[in-house]
């Protein structure tokens, strides 16, 4: 459902861009309302992916030492 609020904030933003008079002012527009605030958005909202993408890899690192440590015994 993010997905498709961004798609269509991009949509939005980047008729914006077009309506602008000059090119440069059209870039800016599409960097200053779309490219920042969707990066931090997926930023932050990664956050909560990100650590437990992490605490997996954490998981998997220890059960591969347990293997090794019997298998060492």
């Amino acid at each position: 459902m993010m997905l498709m609020t961004a798609v269509a904030w991009i949509y939005v933003v980047g008729l914006m861009a077009l309506t602008e008079p000059s090119v440069v002012a059209g870039v800016m527009t599409f960097v200053l309302y779309c490219v920042i605030p969707l990066s931090i958005l997926f930023y932050l909202t990664g956050s909560r992916r990100r650590k437990r993408k992490a605490e997996l890899k954490a998981r998997a690192l220890a059960s591969a030492d347990d293997k090794t440590k019997t298998a060492d015994t």
